[in-house]
């Protein structure tokens, strides 16, 4: 069974910090993309940033000299440091893992979310 299972989350003041991680299970972690993605209330769920396999990152541009992906192969673990938050970071983030084999055949899986508010 597919599982990845986000923590981490919860009440934290502007400018304070969170560490959310993504244990994965069921999959060979070091071969997927892994992601986190958020969604606020109303809102259409958007890409936070993504790293590949081998440590390549990509970020919202939201986002960017704030928060920081990163990943242990040996763990199956994903983590995001999400540094100097602000009261628009505050949305559900999900963990993603994305896999396109050969034959172009797409493996994508979520995790249940996680609830990060920034809030005085």
């Amino acid at each position: 069974q597919v599982q990845l299972v986000e923590s981490g989350g919860g009440l934290v003041q502007p400018g304070g910090s969170l560490r959310l991680s993504c244990a994965a299970s069921g999959i060979i972690f070091s071969i997927y993309t892994m992601g986190w993605y958020r969604q606020a209330p109303g809102k259409q769920r958007e890409l936070v940033a993504t790293i590949t396999g081998s440590g390549t990152t990509n970020y919202a541009d939201s986002v960017k000299g704030r928060f920081t992906i990163s990943r242990d192969n040996v763990k199956n673990t994903l983590y995001l440091q999400m540094n100097s938050l602000k009261p628009e970071d505050t949305a559900v983030y999900y963990c993603n893992a994305d896999y396109v084999a050969r034959d172009a055949t797409r493996y994508q899986y979520w995790g249940q979310g996680t609830q990060v508010t920034v809030s005085s």
